[in-house]
């Protein structure tokens, strides 16, 4: 039977792929602490579902292909908060920030192309971009310098005939890193001077922390002819699975090619768009609690793994992950380890290897992704557990001996 390489050669998802493991650890009755994926266990604002119990018609419409009027009203309001005048026009409601990601690629980029990325990045890109077709080269973050944006001559370094574009996310997902303007608008010019998009995916932009101040790319007036953001409701709001991004741009005549996309696709979910357009209406309040609530979070998983000898990391500056080197030669065996043979008292900690979110061979063999997004407690008691699997770990394969 025929398959194309399309997929063939894309990846399985580093942060879901393992998941059959933790399936047969729940089977067998061990509770299994997810800092695998970034599924806040923060609820989802009640107006969400105030929003769809109140919901008048008795008929579920298509909704217009960029997403309801209303929608895009919302969030052209929301994102006057940060200095970017956006016009509905130039908004586009997608399927999640994932639809938003596959958009830009394929409208930037032909079959062959090539797009930047900054390494690690969001494993999906890797994925997203099988799918277009592009080819994804990338910039390595060092992880000694806190995984901070490539210097100008490194992305020079990678420049060909065929690069088109350059993506990221910031703050990022994996390290948590946190781009200061200085670097955004030294990687702008390089954008400019070879005639690049920019593709920022802003997902967390409002998850920085210690006082860093966020800000979109987009409030940078004198670029915003090369800028394309991707975002979403997923991480702000705690609502995941509603499937509510959007991307948007000032270059109109890239948003007129990405329309033909949306068209084909049809439309956005037309209930889940009612409930996001009420919490993007919610006070700034909201996500200044959402925000604190994560920098405890994080430092209480600084904290913890500060006491594990052997492990190498920087404190994150945003988002909710946080990047470890391992003093093992293969953290993915680890990983489905913690799940197969190791548990405390009935629990164990399940994390995701790092080296799909690499596009570099042989990238991220010994780091792993850890998403801080349970309680306190239980971030408390899954650092225990993984820091007690660790030691045995290491002892069973000679790294070093038990403590």
């Amino acid at each position: 039977m025929f398959f194309s390489q399309r997929a063939l050669q894309m990846q399985a998802s580093p942060i879901r792929r393992l998941i059959p493991y933790a399936e047969q650890a729940k089977e067998k009755g061990i509770e299994v602490f997810h800092l695998n994926i970034g599924q806040p266990d923060i609820p989802t604002p009640r107006v969400f579902f105030e929003a769809l119990e109140k919901y008048p018609s008795k008929v579920v419409p298509y909704s217009h292909s960029a997403g309801t009027r209303e929608l895009r009203e919302a969030f052209s309001d929301y994102y006057r908060r940060w200095d970017v005048d956006l016009d509905i026009e130039e908004i586009i409601i997608t399927n999640g920030g994932s639809e938003a990601i596959i958009f830009a690629l394929s409208v930037v980029a032909d079959p062959g192309d090539e797009v930047l990325v900054v390494e690690p990045f969001y494993a999906n890109y890797k994925g997203f971009a099988g799918m277009a077709n592009v080819h994804l080269v990338p910039v390595a973050a060092d992880p000694e310098k806190g995984y901070e944006l490539p210097s100008t001559e490194e992305f020079e370094a990678h420049i060909t005939p065929k690069t088109r574009a350059i993506i990221f996310s910031n703050p990022c997902n994996p390290t948590g890193a946190v781009y200061p303007k200085k670097d955004l608008l030294r990687l702008l010019d390089f954008a400019q001077k070879h005639d690049l998009i920019v593709i920022a995916d802003e997902v967390y932009r409002e998850f920085t922390f210690d006082g860093l101040e966020p800000y979109s790319i987009l409030s940078f007036k004198n670029f915003q002819d090369r800028i394309v953001l991707v975002d979403s409701v997923s991480k702000r709001y705690s609502c995941c699975g509603a499937r509510v991004g959007l991307i948007a741009s000032k270059i109109k005549p890239l948003m007129t090619e990405v329309m033909k996309m949306a068209q084909a696709r049809l439309c956005p979910p037309t209930m889940e768009q009612v409930g996001a357009l009420a919490m993007v209406n919610l006070p700034p309040e909201y996500i200044t609690q959402v925000r604190d609530e994560y920098q405890l979070r994080r430092d209480i998983v600084y904290g913890e793994l500060s006491r594990v000898p052997g492990l190498s990391f920087k404190k994150p500056q945003g988002a909710f992950y946080l990047a470890v080197k391992l003093p093992v030669d293969n953290s993915e065996s680890f990983v489905k380890w913690m799940l197969t043979d190791f548990h405390l008292n009935g629990k164990t900690t399940m994390v995701a290897p790092l080296d799909g979110f690499y596009a570099t061979p042989e990238g991220g063999l010994q780091e792993i992704r850890i998403a801080y997004v349970l309680k306190h407690e239980h971030l408390k008691e899954a650092c225990e557990v993984l820091r007690l699997g660790l030691e045995r770990y290491m002892s069973l394969t000679g790294t070093i001996p038990a403590v």
